[in-house]
């Protein structure tokens, strides 16, 4: 037999003497493996299964394009994007008297605007597609990481899509839900891979920040990590494992550099300390926006909350899963801020899926990529691309969205009847009032912080539940005319205030005007 270098002798000889057929049998059988490799990851299962969760977000949001808070968002966006400053006061009402405001999304408010500034209704809607994708994807890669199951882990996207549906819509929020997913993922690869992955917590603060003040929950979270990373226990199926000293240090390092990333912004201690005072003192915001009052227990939504809550405590027990403590404690974060607060539910979602995912995780077998079968998952996969391009609404569909549920009519109305003066608005009209209307500055709008700040939204509410009689308010703010909903309880008590009359009416909005104001034009 030939020893092991006369062995590669004679290899490298045949080689020489033969090269060229050689060279190119490798390359030929390198690039078909590569070439296999790509078509079996672009066409993998899990790959197939997010995207389902893409065409199940395109269908979601279609109906969604015309949320009243988009409006105002898309208007700052695009002072800030055409003067390149940051509003500090109010430009939009006349109630406020100019009073400070901080535009604390900023950010998200110009990437809106360039959305639209590029596509209009159609960008816009590419934005929501886009964004709410990206955050069921997001919650399934982190479903799948968590539990080490691709196949369960579709069961946390669908978990998330479920109660994300409280608030998908072209708000800055979205953002911020999208960046607290991004957040868990680096901790958990950190943890479980390298903690050189908590390198970009920072970077990851100081954008959160000017988007949305979801990062307040971001950093909670990030609290109950670092608390729970020196924990040693073990108490029935409560656990909790101590990380690495190294893990540790690298952890509180993270930590303190996020809280100097705050600080990357242009407004200052206001923008960091704003989300403490929306919870502090916006008390009237808190509790008549229906967004931030506690959860409808008639919802499907609360069903599913108390359903998943009680399902991983019972699988847990059932199954003898060890449920940690950081996951307790996020379970619980989650659980009390939805049953308090209805938009809190997404928060809920994107907490428990991957903890739900984790106990399921040897339900179903795991994904194999040497069994998958990437022909079928081609065809779904082409047939997903299909209903995504059939499920996208045109721009004449985004259209009649916003005229069926905005006052668009009406103030076609009041342009084309020159009526001037103070107007007294819907509060969920304020916003499309301020895009559509700029030479109306609004009584209100989806900013209840400044509302609250300055009484203003104490003073409509006690107007609209008749604590004070309807001339008070009118008076004192010196309205000239009103642009309310067909559902407003006050279109039954105008008309019996002297000095009023209705002068339009459409299926969406009523005006009522002083006949003063109307004798005058005459």
């Amino acid at each position: 037999m030939q020893n092991a270098p006369e062995t590669l002798a004679t290899l490298v000889s045949e080689s020489e003497a033969d090269d060229r057929p050689l060279s190119s049998a490798l390359i030929a059988d390198r690039t078909s493996t590569a070439g296999g490799q790509v078509w079996r990851t672009l066409f993998s299962f899990p790959v197939m299964l997010a995207t389902l969760l893409t065409v199940l977000a395109v269908l979601t949001v279609r109906e969604r394009f015309n949320d009243p808070d988009l409006w105002w968002h898309l208007k700052t966006g695009e002072i800030i994007w055409n003067t390149h400053s940051i509003p500090r006061v109010d430009l939009f009402s006349f109630t406020t008297n100019n009073h400070a405001w901080i535009a604390h999304e900023w950010l998200s408010q110009v990437i809106i605007y360039g959305a639209y500034k590029s596509g209009g209704y159609t960008g816009l809607m590419l934005w929501l597609c886009v964004f709410t994708s990206l955050l069921f994807i997001a919650g399934y890669t982190l479903c799948t990481l968590y539990s080490g199951n691709a196949k369960v882990a579709f069961l946390g996207g669908l978990v998330i899509f479920f109660f994300s549906t409280i608030g998908l819509a072209i708000r800055p929020q979205l953002i911020g839900y999208l960046l607290l997913v991004v957040e868990l993922l680096i901790l958990h690869l950190a943890r479980s891979r390298n903690a050189r992955w908590l390198i970009a917590l920072p970077p990851l603060f100081a954008v959160w920040v000017n988007c949305h003040g979801s990062f307040l929950f971001g950093f909670i979270i990030l609290g109950v990590v670092l608390l729970c990373s020196h924990l040693d226990l073990q108490w029935g199926l409560l656990v909790s494992h101590r990380w690495e000293p190294r893990q540790r240090r690298m952890l509180a390092v993270a930590f303190v550099l996020s809280i100097a990333a705050l600080f990357v912004n242009p407004i200052g201690l206001k923008q960091v300390l704003y989300p403490l005072d929306v919870f502090l003192n916006q008390h009237v915001g808190l509790a008549q926006v229906t967004e931030w009052q506690p959860i409808d227990l008639n919802d499907p939504r609360a069903f599913g909350l108390f359903g998943v809550a009680g399902l991983i405590l019972v699988v847990s027990m059932i199954r003898v899963s060890k449920l940690e403590v950081q996951e307790l404690l996020l379970l619980a974060l989650g659980f009390g801020l939805a049953v308090r607060h209805t938009r809190m539910l997404i928060v809920f979602g994107l907490l428990t899926a991957p903890v739900l995912c984790r106990l399921l995780a040897n339900a179903w077998d795991r994904y194999e990529p040497a069994r998958d079968r990437p022909v079928p998952n081609a065809i779904v996969i082409l047939i997903c691309i299909l209903a995504i391009a059939f499920g996208f609404p045109n721009s004449l569909q985004l259209e009649q969205q916003v005229r069926k549920t905005s006052p668009v009519e009406a103030v076609e109305f009041i342009h084309r009847a020159g009526l001037s003066g103070r107007m007294l608005n819907e509060y969920i009209y304020g916003g499309y009032l301020i895009w559509a209307a700029p030479d109306h500055k609004v009584f209100v709008d989806g900013r209840s912080d400044v509302y609250d700040w300055t009484g203003v939204l104490n003073d409509l509410l006690k107007w609209e539940t008749l604590q004070t009689h309807p001339s008070t308010l009118l008076d004192r703010y010196r309205i000239d005319f009103c642009l309310l909903s067909v559902d407003s309880p006050m279109l039954r008590v105008l008309p019996l205030v002297n000095g009023w009359k209705k002068v339009y009416s459409d299926k969406n909005s009523v005006i009522f005007a002083r006949t003063a104001l109307l004798e005058a034009k005459a």
